[in-house]
C-alpha cells in the first residue's frame, strides 16, 4: 500500500480536483491519497467527487485555513 501526497496550497478550482483525479488514476486499490490545500470550495468539491467515484473518504480536517483530505482508492 502506498501513500500519495498532493500539495495544492495556493491553487484554485479546478486545479486541486484535477490533481486528485490524476493521483487516483495512478493509485492502486488500497492506496491512500492525501491532499493538502487552501481553496475553500475545493474542500467541498473533492469529497463530493470521491462519493461520486464510490471511493472511501477517510478524513477531512481543517486548521488555520489549510485543509487536509485523505482518500482511500
Amino acid at each position: 500500500m502506498a501513500e500519495i501526497k498532493l500539495d495544492v496550497r495556493g491553487e484554485t478550482c479546478p486545479v486541486p480536483l484535477v490533481e486528485v483525479r490524476k493521483a487516483l488514476r495512478q493509485a492502486t486499490p488500497g492506496d491512500i491519497v492525501e491532499v493538502v490545500g487552501t481553496h475553500p470550495s475545493s474542500k467541498k468539491e473533492i469529497p463530493l467527487a470521491i462519493k461520486a467515484l464510490k471511493l472511501e473518504l477517510l478524513s477531512v480536517e481543517e486548521e488555520g485555513g489549510t485543509w487536509k483530505i485523505r482518500i482511500q482508492r
